[in-house]
């Protein structure tokens, strides 16, 4: 079995942003040589997020404005923001869309169903973060 590790690095303009990073696993994909197995992406931060669904704008800003409606902003309205931080928000809505996905690798290629892509989810941006791809097989 073979295995290849990367870590791709985000800084978002904004605080909370969703970004296609479908692509860039693909590269990672095609660097690995592996034709059949499985391709884990895992957001490395407690406040950002990897999930799969439509790439469609008008979805993707109902998403943040949904997590927003669940877990409004506030700089004290946390008991979390209590240790000196203001992003307890940040953490609840991870936990809302989710810290990975695992995707088949058939073909050498991503086994999508069709219109599933991989997206970022910053919810505590302006700052470098990473994301883990470790894809493993043949």
């Amino acid at each position: 079995m073979k295995s290849h590790t990367a870590y791709l690095t985000f800084n978002t303009a904004e605080r909370c942003e969703i970004i296609n990073i479908t692509s860039k696993v693909e590269e990672e994909l095609a660097k690995s040589g592996i034709k059949e197995g499985l391709c884990l992406v895992n957001a490395m931060h407690i406040t950002s997020s990897v999930f799969i669904n439509d790439n469609e704008p008008g979805l993707h800003s109902d998403f943040l404005e949904w997590v927003e409606k669940l877990a409004p902003y506030s700089a004290d309205g946390y008991k979390h923001n209590l240790t000196g931080e203001d992003n307890g928000d940040a953490h609840l809505k991870r936990t809302i869309m989710g810290r990975e996905v695992v995707v088949a690798v058939t073909g050498g290629e991503l086994d999508f169903g069709p219109w599933e892509r991989i997206f970022y989810g910053e919810f505590d941006g302006q700052r470098a973060k990473r994301v883990l791809v470790k894809i493993i097989g043949e």
